[in-house]
């Protein structure tokens, strides 16, 4: 996927802009914060369990490599073919391989945000392999000339059942139809014969399982079921640091994974694939490979940052994000919205890319407190921001201006002069109103919002008057 969160600052100009978009984004704002707090009220373990699940990622990353060659033995044992790949372009280089093999001419794909990764589709495209999305939402975005998700969980999230009516009555020529259950079967109608005509089925994974060497795909639609267990090849795609030691492990993970995600006690589907179809075996793959993709996830092994790679893909930072419910998903220009976005973007593709990212928060750290692995994302967006200054990424006068602040804020008599004259000349600004409509030494800070009218004296003022006032 091609990445453009270098040009974020106009992106969400272009979306606040979008009336369409807003309204969508209005409709569903806080639909999914509301369904996963019902969820854990009804669950009185959740912090036990959210808290041992924590423990279970953060102590697989700290023997990840054993872990994997656990996994790599146990997927061997029982058939499975297991390669490494670099990054995105090895792993389409490796899928592209495996497909002429086979002869493969359409893949059948479930959702897999490392395929978006990695930019399969054009890959296999350019291969003369057609690939097929059966995902609802992200087969949506397909007939949409390849439109990129805009969420990880709900890649569609951005639009209304009226634009998808309209896509589905140009694009299937059928006619329009309002009717969630009708487009639904609309789309299942077109999508049935390209399972049971596929060579190959792509699938991501949302946890490998060491003990067995298995993959675990959690779903609500049942296509990954038909995905990879009608064609004859099945090739699950995923990440290297989605390895769990054992299915007890995976237990504790599926008890927090739906509740975070979609406020679901359990998906409508888990399946559990260990290994190619067997003498006996009513159905399942002939050939099954994994491609697992480093692709600088082993960069953040032993860094600052490495509590990034604990995520297990839930969407609830930007379930809860003031910033992702504004803007949406799009605006992040790369495969990962909202905050846990903000964070890995800029590891992923670079900092110098993703420049305006880490300083797309509140910083209220309600991504932080809903997440059910505990990533302290505001802490890494700070860091990522430190990271910035100490590279020289940030703009000239930003730098002199925090070090400037820096200067004074170590020295307390000029510290509270400045804020005297800052406080009197804020004031001035704002002219007897409550709000400053645009701020004078910052003319950019107003340029999309008011900046609240100061109080008329400095917290140092006013305690000084009180203590010579007789008070505390």
């Amino acid at each position: 996927m091609e990445v453009r969160s270098m040009h974020f600052v106009s992106r969400v100009r272009q979306r606040l802009e979008d009336p369409e978009l807003q309204r969508n984004l209005k409709r569903t704002r806080g639909r999914n914060a509301a369904s996963r707090a019902a969820a854990v009220a009804a669950f009185p373990d959740f912090d036990a369990v959210r808290a041992r699940a924590t423990e279970i990622r953060a102590s697989v990353l700290r023997d990840l490599d054993v872990w994997l060659e656990r996994f790599e033995q146990k997927a061997i044992e029982r058939g499975a073919t297991v390669l490494w790949a670099r990054d995105g372009d090895h792993a389409c280089e490796l899928i592209i391989d495996i497909a002429r093999r086979h002869g493969v001419r359409t893949v059948v794909k479930s959702k897999s945000m490392v395929s978006e990764e990695a930019g399969l589709n054009a890959a296999l495209e350019a291969a003369g392999i057609r690939p097929v999305e059966t995902d609802l939402g992200e087969y949506i975005l397909q007939i949409n000339d390849n439109e990129p998700p805009s969420h990880i969980i709900m890649p569609v999230i951005h639009k209304s059942k009226e634009q998808v009516s309209e896509l589905f009555a140009r694009v299937h020529g059928t006619a329009p139809k309002t009717d969630i259950e009708a487009l639904t079967h609309e789309a299942r109608a077109v999508l049935r014969p390209e399972f049971l005509g596929a060579d190959m089925g792509l699938s991501g994974g949302n946890f490998l399982v060491a003990e067995t060497g298995s993959v675990a795909i959690v779903t609500n639609e049942g296509n990954g079921r038909l995905c990879t267990t009608l064609p004859r090849v099945h090739v699950a795609l995923t990440g290297i640091e989605k390895v769990i030691p054992t299915l007890e492990d995976l237990a504790t993970l599926l008890r927090i994974l739906p509740r975070s995600a979609t406020g679901q006690a359990i998906t409508n589907y888990v399946s559990m694939l260990t290994g190619p179809k067997q003498a006996g075996d009513a159905d399942g793959p002939e050939h099954m490979y994994f491609v697992l993709v480093d692709g600088g996830r082993a960069d953040l092994l032993g860094s600052e940052f490495e509590a990034m790679l604990r995520c297990i893909r839930c969407g609830a930072c930007m379930n809860h994000c003031p910033v992702y419910q504004t803007i949406g998903g799009h605006s992040y220009g790369w495969v990962y919205p909202g905050p846990m976005g903000s964070v890995l973007t800029p590891l992923y593709q670079g900092l110098d890319k993703a420049m305006d990212l880490p300083h797309a928060a509140t910083l209220c750290n309600q991504c932080g407190v809903v997440c059910p692995v505990s990533i302290p994302l505001p802490d890494l967006m700070r860091t990522l921001r430190e990271k910035q200054v100490e590279r020289g990424l940030r703009p000239w006068s930003e730098r002199i201006a925090t070090k400037l602040w820096a200067w004074v804020a170590a020295r307390p008599k000029l510290y509270a002069l400045g804020t005297r004259v800052a406080v009197r000349y804020l004031r001035w600004l704002a002219d007897g109103r409550d709000r400053i409509q645009v701020m004078g030494v910052a003319p950019g800070w107003t340029a999309e919002r008011d900046f609240p009218a100061p109080a008329a004296k400095t917290f140092r003022e006013l305690y000084a008057e009180r203590r010579r006032g007789g008070g505390q």
